[in-house]
């Protein structure tokens, strides 16, 4: 728990831009009251100024290429972003151009394909309902 504040207080205020496959809200974590809070956790933090929440709904099919955990740590400089990607074997970190170039479009991509932040919390609050 307190790993998780210290990691909120880091964020706080900064720019932060998620993006949701619909598979992940549906996921039951514990029991349904539990994937309920979780689920009115996301929307909370969507009401802050610096956080976007985008959900790729499952009818959306431009996105290939996007199936494990992604952190893309971006700024004013380029050339500095750092990557972190879950894959098979544990995490590991991308800081290379031409793999970040390949990241930075699998991230437009995804973008595209994902519902405005409106409507991706309309979705997050039916799927909550359907619980």
């Amino acid at each position: 728990m307190q790993h998780r504040l210290r990691r909120k207080a880091v964020l706080d205020g900064k720019p932060f831009d998620a993006i949701i496959h619909e598979a992940a809200l549906r996921i039951m974590v514990g029991d349904r009251a539990a994937s309920r809070a979780q689920l009115s956790e996301v929307l909370e933090a969507s009401e802050a100024d610096n956080v976007t929440v985008r959900v790729i709904p499952f009818t959306e099919e431009g996105f290939a290429g996007a199936a494990s955990a992604m952190l893309y740590a971006g700024g004013a400089v380029s050339k500095l972003d750092t990557v972190v990607r879950d894959g098979p074997n544990g995490a590991a970190y991308v800081d290379s151009e031409g793999q970040l170039g390949a990241l930075r479009t699998l991230l437009r991509t995804l973008e595209a394909a994902s519902l405005n932040p409106d409507r991706s919390r309309d979705l997050i609050n039916r799927v909550a309902k359907e619980l």
